[in-house]
């Protein structure tokens, strides 16, 4: 009955749709925002000879500055002003968070509410600037020394000037992306920063796919690969969309009450803890907390001397933490595992959970109100999660061990198929949510009519 009922408020939502205008505006808002964000990534940095560009995207190919091209949707490879995309930001918010919950000053500011909050999300910039300055400077560095011993160069004045340059240019570049993203949030459909980073790797998929049935065609790569490739896509495409709506619903009784004809009824609702709580975030932390470090020892690697010492840490770091390699897969994983039990206790608090509870009435049958409650809570929490944080680990490690073991190009792993899924299907529902909101808005107006009418 009940899917029933939300599959005939779904069919009257869509029917409304051509009514909302409020939500057609905002699907607009964020279609625009999406291609300014594309024109953004083909517009170079100044000094920077494009054709040196194509050499170094040449060789570094499959290495990890595809990983983090795939984020910015080809930014980086172009060296575009947005070349460091939202990926400083999220790393700043991956401190920010963690020193908030460790640090009792700015653990007081998280429950202080919206201004708070506010003061956090301006540390956060500040973060966000002093991480694109170091990773700005560092590539900027790279650039500057990179194809000095084939004679090609890939900075057309090299010096101090250039560098200062490159700096300012990408730090505004990922500043105005920050800004484009908190006007989607608010001005238009779905988490901006989200579909940022969704419309980056969207936008690599015909590349992939051409790459592909290309590499097919000349027999670098076997039928049975392509095939099985299409499968696994498939396979993960369904696993995700099916895990990301499994939840733990946790029965809530409150106690009865009179009703309208007299007889006490006891209210029931239930409390839904969803199998994967912390959602895309922890792939997105682990990526962007590898790849900060990753980048800026892929760039230094080129304006340092290979035979000297600094050069040969550099070039085994990179050659460790490359794709496929048993550390960077390690590490991968840890932060996952990690990033989903740290966000979902940041998201989910059984303490404030449990006293709302018993504020409200509310229990849990067979569990005491109050401390049991919280630790019940907890203790369901715990084990959700822990599956939760292995079916992220298995879906986003997986396929990039077996993509770099077949020598297919990573743009479409397991991480980008979940990042598209998710941000899809949160987009897909709050556009539904829009729907139901101006369908009963629409009803409540018809009955103020009528009463008006009436009297």
């Amino acid at each position: 009955m009940a899917s029933r009922a939300d599959s005939i408020a779904s069919n009257m939502s869509l029917a409304n749709f051509g009514k909302a205008t409020e939500l057609k505006q905002r699907i607009w808002f964020t279609l625009g925002a999406l291609i300014v964000f594309r024109f953004l990534s083909f517009v170079p940095l100044p000094g920077i000879n494009p054709l040196a560009l194509e050499v170094l995207a040449a060789q570094t190919s499959g290495g990890i500055i595809d990983m983090f091209n795939m984020f910015t949707g080809g930014s980086l490879e172009r060296m575009s002003l947005i070349a460091l995309g939202v990926m400083p930001y999220i790393t700043a918010s991956i401190v920010v968070q963690l020193a908030s919950a460790l640090h009792p000053t700015l653990a007081a500011l998280k429950k202080e509410g919206t201004t708070g909050r506010q003061k956090l999300n301006q540390y956060t910039r500040y973060g966000t600037v002093f991480l694109c300055v170091i990773q700005g400077w560092f590539i900027a560095s790279g650039l500057e020394s990179f194809g000095a011993s084939t004679g090609v160069q890939a900075v057309v004045d090299p010096g101090v000037a250039f560098r200062i340059g490159a700096v300012i240019s990408l730090v505004g570049g990922t500043m105005l992306l920050l800004w484009l993203g908190e006007q989607i949030t608010a001005r238009g459909i779905g988490n901006g920063i989200s579909l940022i980073i969704m419309a980056g790797i969207v936008a690599q998929f015909p590349s992939f796919a051409s790459n592909l049935f290309e590499g097919g065609r000349t027999g670098s790569i076997s039928a049975g690969i392509i095939i099985g490739f299409i499968v696994m896509v498939i396979v993960l495409i369904l696993l995700i969309s099916w895990v990301e709506r499994a939840q733990r619903r946790l029965l809530i009784q409150y106690p009865k009450r009179a009703s309208q004809n007299g007889m006490m009824q006891a209210d029931r609702s239930h409390l839904p803890l969803k199998l994967n709580t912390a959602g895309v975030i922890p792939p997105i932390f682990a990526s962007s907390l590898l790849l900060l470090p990753l980048t800026i020892t892929q760039f230094a690697g080129n304006s340092v001397d290979t035979e000297s010492g600094t050069g040969s840490i550099i070039v085994t770091l990179n050659q460790y933490l490359a794709h496929g390699q048993p550390i960077y897969m390690t590490l991968y994983a840890i932060g996952i595992i990690f990033f989903a039990f740290f966000y979902t206790a940041v998201v989910f608090n059984p303490e404030e959970t449990a006293e709302n509870l018993k504020k409200n009435g509310g229990f849990i049958p067979g569990i005491r109100p109050g401390k049991r409650t919280e630790e019940y809570l907890d203790y369901v929490l715990t084990r959700i999660t822990v599956v939760g944080a292995i079916y992220l680990a298995l879906v986003c490690v997986i396929p990039e061990y077996m993509i770099a073991q077949t020598g297919i190009p990573l743009f479409l792993g397991g991480t980008s198929l979940l990042i598209v899924v998710n941000v899809t299907v949160d987009t897909i529902s709050q556009v539904q949510s829009h729907l139901l909101a101006h369908q009963y808005d629409g009803l409540i107006k018809k009955a103020k009519l009528k009463g008006r009418s009436r009297t």
